[in-house]
């Protein structure tokens, strides 16, 4: 179909100069507004991508890849669980957790927070928050001194600093001589974090998990749970699986080929006999990972449509061009030239102009996406204007995370648009009869 004939008659007409200058203007602004859309689809994909990037990163901070909670009470036997999980294949920490709602009080401030008991020495292996620490170190939780860490938001809302005294109240009550009292501790600022999340800096405390088992009356011993953190996040969906495949195999046949039967078979007798509750980093914000997958298709149907709207330009393009190449069309079939031939003429003019227009797309959306940090600080400064203030949101900076499959995608949807924009104005050049398109000439 695309013979050599066709491809150099078909780069001529593109190259020509057109004796209606109207058919260059609307090629031109085909191509541009190919390029526009591509530039836009790159650039706003690259956003996406950097915020999604940014807080998860963040939200990890605080959050374990993966969690494993027995299915009732507490977790007893969970020293042997953890000696098995750590030497796993792709595990880089496991630490023990327990977890309960408590509220904090300082002079006449009240508010509710979450109270994680944590191992000072294990928490850093599965969070960031030792590397988060305004103040403080989390090595200053030591069990029997009652200390606390807690988030930047929750300290400013009370009103204490590093040193100050709070009471810890917890949804527990304690029988006394005067009656049923809530269970309240005087306890330590020992730290303040900021992880950057609302849901961490404004409702997290932090403190070693004995002196929180303590408060909460869990048993000696006891813990809620294991978190968890592995090489790659996003492997964490997988590894659930395979440790729930692990939990109901009855034989070793059944075993996952990821571990070994021997390693297997200690972890299955590790894991809590009455059953338990394994799951991982997206799961507990599954719907902010929905709404984020959503957004993204929303935003490329919308703006593919400028590319479309490109796309018509295309086939106004040819329409105009073989209506003013009726007679040479004519000529080229009484000269030999088969219906296909005069269709591929017109394919290649108009994929042309595709092509170019996504090539130009392309280098401009790529060069936006990989300098948007810089070029809109320097909007910022021009027009003396604050796009993200560090007041209003939490991520005062444009971040991008320019990922190729985006581009490859976006590059192969504006080529198919483009070549079947050509599709009806070629069949129409097929169909030209030399006879009438020759009668008035």
């Amino acid at each position: 179909m695309f013979k050599p004939l066709a491809l150099y008659i078909g780069l001529r007409y593109t190259r020509a100069k057109r004796r209606n200058h109207f058919i260059s203007f609307i090629s031109l602004t085909s191509m541009l507004g190919i390029a526009l859309g591509v530039t836009a689809l790159i650039t706003v994909l690259s956003v996406m991508n950097g915020f999604e990037k940014e807080l998860r990163e963040r939200m990890l901070g605080m959050a374990a890849h993966v969690v494993i909670n027995p299915m009732q009470g507490n977790l007893a036997n969970w020293k042997p669980l953890l000696d098995e999980l750590r030497p796993l294949p792709r595990v880089t920490g496991v630490a023990p957790y327990v977890q309960g709602q408590a509220m904090v009080t300082y002079d006449k401030a009240v508010r509710g927070a979450m109270l994680q008991g944590i191992d000072p020495v294990l928490e850093p292996q599965v969070s960031k928050v030792q590397d988060k620490m305004l103040v403080g170190n989390l090595s200053d939780l030591k069990a029997g001194e009652f200390g606390i860490v807690l988030g930047e938001e929750l300290a400013r809302a009370l009103g204490v600093n590093l040193g100050d005294k709070v009471t810890i109240v917890v949804p527990q009550a304690s029988v006394t001589p005067v009656g049923v009292l809530p269970r309240m501790k005087r306890m330590d600022v020992k730290g303040i974090f900021r992880i950057g999340m609302h849901e961490f800096d404004s409702a997290f405390i932090l403190m070693n998990i004995d002196d929180a088992a303590k408060l909460l009356r869990i048993p000696e011993g006891q813990v809620d749970g294991l978190n968890m953190k592995l090489d790659d996040m996003f492997y964490a969906q997988d590894f659930v699986a395979q440790i729930k495949k692990v939990a109901t195999a009855r034989n070793d046949s059944e075993l996952p080929k990821t571990f070994t039967p021997e390693v297997a078979n200690k972890l299955k007798q590790a894991l809590p006999p009455e059953g338990f509750f394994a799951y991982d980093w997206s799961y507990r914000h599954a719907n902010f990972f929905k709404a984020i997958k959503m957004e993204k298709a929303v935003m490329f149907i919308i703006l593919a449509l400028i590319v479309a709207v490109a796309a018509f330009n295309i086939v106004s393009t040819l329409v105009m061009v073989v209506t003013d190449k009726q007679a040479d069309i004519a000529i080229l079939r009484t000269l030999g030239a088969t219906p296909m031939t005069v269709m591929a003429i017109f394919m290649v003019q108009g994929t042309i102009i595709g092509v170019l227009g996504t090539i130009i797309g392309d280098i401009g959306g790529i060069s936006l996406a990989l300098n948007v940090q810089n070029i809109v600080p320097a909007i910022e400064s021009f027009f003396h204007v604050k796009f993200l203030s560090a007041e209003v949101y939490y991520i005062s900076e444009l971040p991008s995370d320019l990922q190729w499959m985006d581009v490859y995608k976006i590059t192969g949807m504006s080529l198919l648009i483009s070549l079947f924009a050509t599709i009806y104005p070629a069949l129409q050049a097929a169909r030209t009869q030399p006879a009438e398109a020759l009668r008035y000439e």
